[in-house]
């Protein structure tokens, strides 16, 4: 049968998941609004209980605070602890009356949630030698002159500041509002260049300041935004007006990101100093999971676990012997150890049964993908399955993303769950639209070609044409 016969349809009635990313923060009360902070004090409603979201004001939590944190996970929720793209921790299945003591034990074990705007670094900010300076420092030094506003700036909930000062582990490819990025000045001195709407390639680049300038003009930013209104973004300043206060002639973009680098696996920081990267299997572990694990990775001298972008976490504090023993024990706690993992590249929201806007299972369309689709799991593009189009696993972009719907799925290229797709397919579909996809990229692909570079080279017609020709 043809896939014109399968329902391979146009649609452009869904709202953009961009429309609900600036609802207000609600203190005190559960929320079905991704926009709405899935905090401590106001967890969202999700298809398996309350979700609250965690970004620690540590660099990462000691290993006994880890513990404390998947015990009370265990304790006050289902167990299921993730991790975001973005590097945050989430922990799900509370109820209403469980929050306190979630909340309790949380301030039991001396986490202290970060609240405010939020100001992201590298995961290895401060223990990196190839930093050019500590973003860290210059994050706590921005929260100070923002925590002494008044009145306080009403801000987007989502709106995002990025202080990347370089090191094995940068931030180019996460989208931010506001980002800095450190470099060095033709006299060695420290620069940080400023822009805004964007990855570190995207972004508008505005001006290069000195330290003390960078913060007053982040600053400045977030009180042009506050008079813009709560839902304004950085998509939302006026790049040329900026420029011409900052009596500045940028480039239109920072340049071409870094090389990217898996936080996956050993990274050496000098000496006998190394972090063990892990990302749990489709960014969710179980505390019993994640107890195990603690326990081994304790006894083998590790202090402390940070949380890290692409759904990973780093482990601190072993030594070179140690880490190999870890990452072999990891595998068996439900870690994926190795970059070259397939599995690392597919990004899978929590799906139906855990999440009430979800339209499939995603976690099991995943483990059908390694069969049915291996000449695109090369390693060269993410493929993001999205229950919905609110596209909480993966914010950004992905080379295909399968986003659910009300008659089946959307297939999306080169864009985020929330763009318009390309086609449609009927719920029983999807193995043989994905098996199509994959066979265009095996009888079309040249020697030396990856994935992404194919499908790329063929655009997204060819895509199409595959679906409807099935």
């Amino acid at each position: 049968m043809a896939m014109a016969d399968r329902q391979v349809m146009e649609e452009g009635d869904i709202s953009s998941s961009e429309d609900v990313d600036a609802f207000a923060c609600v203190p005190h009360g559960p929320s079905m609004a991704r926009g709405a902070c899935p905090s401590l004090s106001a967890p969202m409603i999700t298809g398996d209980g309350l979700l609250v979201r965690l970004r620690p004001t540590t660099a990462g939590l000691t290993i006994g605070q880890f513990r404390a944190l998947a015990q009370a996970a265990a304790r006050h929720g289902n167990g299921f602890i993730e991790i975001t793209a973005r590097g945050n921790l989430q922990l799900r299945g509370m109820s209403a009356e469980s929050m306190t003591g979630l909340a309790a034990d949380i301030d039991r074990a001396g986490i202290l949630p970060e609240t405010g705007v939020t100001i992201e670094v590298p995961p290895l900010s401060g223990l990196d030698p190839q930093e050019i300076a500590d973003a860290r420092e210059l994050a706590t030094l921005l929260r100070q002159r923002i925590t002494a506003l008044d009145p306080q700036p009403i801000l987007a909930p989502k709106l995002t500041i990025i202080i990347d000062a370089g090191g094995r582990l940068n931030l180019d490819s996460i989208s931010a509002d506001i980002r800095l990025k450190a470099a060095r000045g033709s006299d060695g001195s420290i620069i940080w260049a400023l822009a805004i709407d964007g990855t570190a390639q995207k972004a508008k680049a505005l001006a290069s300041l000195t330290t003390e300038q960078s913060i007053r003009a982040v600053v400045g930013l977030l009180k042009t935004l506050a008079r813009l209104g709560s839902r304004a973004r950085g998509r939302d300043l006026d790049v040329d007006g900026l420029r011409t206060e900052y009596q500045s002639s940028e480039a239109s973009a920072l340049g071409t990101a870094a090389p990217h680098v898996s936080p996956i696996g050993i990274h050496h920081l000098g000496g006998n100093r190394l972090a063990l990267g892990l990302r749990p299997s489709f960014g969710q572990i179980h505390a019993r999971d994640i107890l195990g694990f603690l326990a081994i990775a304790e006894a083998a001298g590790a202090n402390e676990i940070r949380t890290a972008p692409e759904h990973a976490l780093l482990v601190l504090g072993l030594d070179v012997q140690a880490a190999g023993d870890v990452q072999l024990a990891a595998a068996g706690s439900g870690f994926r150890t190795h970059a070259d993992d397939p599995l690392n590249h597919i990004d899978v929201c929590s799906g139906a049964g855990a999440c009430a806007s979800a339209f499939y299972a995603t976690k099991s369309a995943a483990a059908d993908l390694l069969d049915v689709v291996p000449e695109l799991l090369d390693g060269s593009l993410t493929i993001h399955l999205s229950g919905c189009r609110k596209g909480c696993a993966r914010p950004g972009e992905a080379a295909l993303t399968i986003v659910g719907a009300p008659m089946g799925y959307g297939i999306v290229v080169n864009g985020s769950a929330s763009s318009e797709p390309v086609a449609y397919i009927g719920k029983e579909e999807l193995k043989f639209a994905l098996g199509q996809i994959s066979r265009v990229v095996r009888t079309n692909k040249v020697a030396g070609e990856s994935a992404e570079e194919c499908l790329t080279r063929l655009g997204t017609d060819a895509i199409v044409t595959a679906l409807r020709q099935g």
